[in-house]
């Protein structure tokens, strides 16, 4: 799994900084933790053609009291989802990978129906920093065609699995039709608690939020996200949609 500069929707995105820090959330608590996105840049430059490379981006800072809730390859395991994005008109943002989520893309397609963004997280779900371009080409153009192929949709954002990049990703990113790589500042857990990966413990508007997968032993998906809708406004805040803010 897993998360910049904008000034309001259709503003160009400033360019990230990478830095490495362990993250244990999600599908990132099985592998390295993930690169930790800076703002204040404009969009890099990379690649032999001198290409702008997509910012990578946990937060949004924007005025708008909205934070973004995004759902990697989970929301398949809990049926009663469908009914809570219809109900809530829940602009949730799914990050598929076509490996986990492909048995399930007839699910999808129905939360699509309903509300939610279909957006990309690669073929098989790989960790991408350190693989030769070519092959992080693969993972995420692959996933690309497979999208379109299913929902008739082309994504536009990425979620690198295990939160993990390089130059070389935002390469294959910019290449793949990719504008932006999301990763997240907060975090719902299996146990229904938020952690941070930076910053002061609460929500503020712009952040991005991944909810983890469900555990067996853990809350349910749907229960663990209504109660995080109360917890939001109570904050005084709203779901938005985080694509169109990026």
């Amino acid at each position: 799994m897993r998360r910049g500069r904008l000034r309001s929707a259709g503003s160009a995105l400033a360019a990230l900084v990478v830095l490495a820090v362990p993250l244990l959330t999600g599908c990132a608590a099985r592998s390295e933790g993930p690169a930790r996105p800076h703002a204040g840049a404009e969009p890099a430059r990379g690649g032999e053609r001198g290409q702008r490379l997509p910012p990578v981006v946990d937060h949004v800072p924007t005025t708008d009291p909205v934070v973004f809730l995004t759902f990697d390859d989970s929301a398949e395991r809990d049926p009663h989802f469908a009914d809570l994005v219809r109900e809530h008109r829940l602009p949730a943002t799914l990050f598929l990978t076509d490996t986990v989520a492909g048995p399930a893309y007839g699910h999808f397609a129905r939360l699509r129906a309903v509300g939610a963004s279909i957006q990309n997280h690669t073929l098989d779900h790989r960790s991408l920093r350190g693989l030769p371009y070519a092959g992080q080409r693969a993972e995420i153009c692959g996933q690309q065609t497979k999208l379109k192929s299913r929902f008739g949709v082309r994504a536009h954002l990425l979620r690198p699995p295990y939160g993990t990049y390089d130059t070389a990703t935002l390469r294959a990113a910019a290449d793949c039709g990719i504008t932006a790589v999301v990763l997240w500042r907060a975090a719902l857990g299996d146990d229904g608690a938020l952690t941070y990966t930076r910053g002061d413990h609460r929500l503020h508007p712009g952040d991005i939020v991944a909810v983890d997968p469900d555990h067996p032993t853990g809350t349910g998906l749907s229960a663990r996200t209504e109660a995080l809708l109360e917890t939001i406004e109570e904050q005084g805040l709203r779901v938005g949609r985080l694509g169109d803010y990026l």
